[in-house]
Parts: structure tokens; C-alpha cells; sequence
């Protein structure tokens, strides 16, 4: 499972332009947990990794919309349709479902 882990915590990070330090912040962790599960010396607890697949899928989904550096530019400036915070912070307080929304709602063409 270490190698699905890694190649998961790579693709949030190459698609997503972002480090592995703000990798750990979105998922509410330290970097050094992060690296530990990328080499497969401990696993993740099931809430932390179901979350690592939700971020995964987000930043899939944000891949559609903008390449790596404009995605992680995107995920760390406020944005008008979350009120303001900046769409890491939504992640970090477990709130990605409000940034899904938002990433839909730019996918359809639809700004509120």
C-alpha cells in the first residue's frame, strides 16, 4: 500500500503545484508524517487516508481547470464564492465538499 500512498501524495502534489509541507497542512498533518507514510513506514488512520482521496480527486478535478503553478495559486488566494477564505483553508478545517462545489460551479460556467 506504500507504493498507492506514494503515488497518491504525488499526484496531489505535481497536479496541484504544491509542496509536500502544504500537502501535510491541507491533510492537518506534519510533514514528516507525510513522508513517513510516502515510504511506507506507518499507514495512515482511515479518516486521514479517505481524506488524502478526497483531496486527490479535488485537485484532479482542479487540473481540469488550471496547470499546476495556477492551480496552487488558485487553492491559496481567497476566493469570492467561498466568502473570501482561500479554498486550503476550506480543506484544512475538513470543509472540501465547499471547495468541490465551487470548483463544479467554474467547471459549468456557472459564477455566482
Amino acid at each position: 500500500m506504500a507504493g498507492a500512498l506514494a503515488t497518491r501524495l504525488d499526484n496531489v502534489q505535481q497536479k496541484g503545484g504544491i509542496t509536500a509541507r502544504e500537502v501535510a497542512q491541507l491533510l492537518n498533518t506534519t510533514p514528516e508524517t507525510v513522508s513517513r507514510w510516502r515510504a511506507g513506514r506507518t499507514q495512515p488512520q482511515p479518516d486521514r487516508r479517505d481524506y488524502l482521496l478526497r483531496l486527490e480527486w479535488l485537485i484532479s478535478e482542479l487540473g481540469d481547470l488550471y496547470p499546476p503553478e495556477e492551480a496552487r495559486l488558485w487553492l491559496f488566494s481567497p476566493h469570492k464564492l467561498l466568502g473570501g477564505d482561500r479554498p486550503a483553508d476550506r480543506i484544512q478545517q475538513g470543509r472540501i465538499e465547499d471547495v468541490l462545489t465551487v470548483i463544479a460551479q467554474l467547471k459549468d460556467g456557472a459564477y455566482v
